[in-house]
């Protein structure tokens, strides 16, 4: 694998993460949305990640993948029922009462907004050490 093959799949890898991020930070800004234009409340968001082969060079790319990296290959919405609180004050409420609130924790959603957070840093210093590979590479041709 070529250096910049190397930073093409972390390249990948932080687009796949801020896909993430973008998805669990609306998760926890609707965790309380009771009604949509689609009608009921709003339905969690989550991203499916499949890898994606990664070129190092055109010419690479007649011959042989050269990397893998990752894509998010689709984004899935929670079908369950949703969770029904019992608010009959609520300007959805139903007939008896309740009123259908969206599945979300917002402990799990921060837990994996800080998963994120995490592997897209691992995929900065990855670029930055291949970074400085090619840097002292070319120092050794000085």
């Amino acid at each position: 694998m070529s250096l910049l093959s190397a930073i093409a799949v972390s390249a990948s890898g932080m687009e796949a993460q801020r896909t993430r991020v973008e998805l669990l930070t609306e998760n926890l800004a609707n965790a309380e949305t009771t009604r949509t234009p689609d009608g009921g409340p709003y339905r969690r968001k989550d991203a499916v990640f499949s890898e994606q082969p990664v070129t190092g060079s055109f010419g690479d790319a007649f011959q042989t993948m050269v990397g893998t990296g990752v894509a998010v290959t689709d984004v899935i919405t929670d079908e369950r029922d949703p969770e029904r609180q019992y608010n009959p004050g609520h300007p959805d409420a139903d007939k008896d009462g309740y009123v259908s609130i969206p599945r979300i924790n917002p402990m799990e959603e921060m837990v994996d907004l800080v998963d994120a957070s995490r592997s897209y840093q691992a995929n900065v210093s990855a670029i930055s050490a291949v970074k400085d590979m090619i840097q002292r590479s070319i120092d050794l041709f000085k």
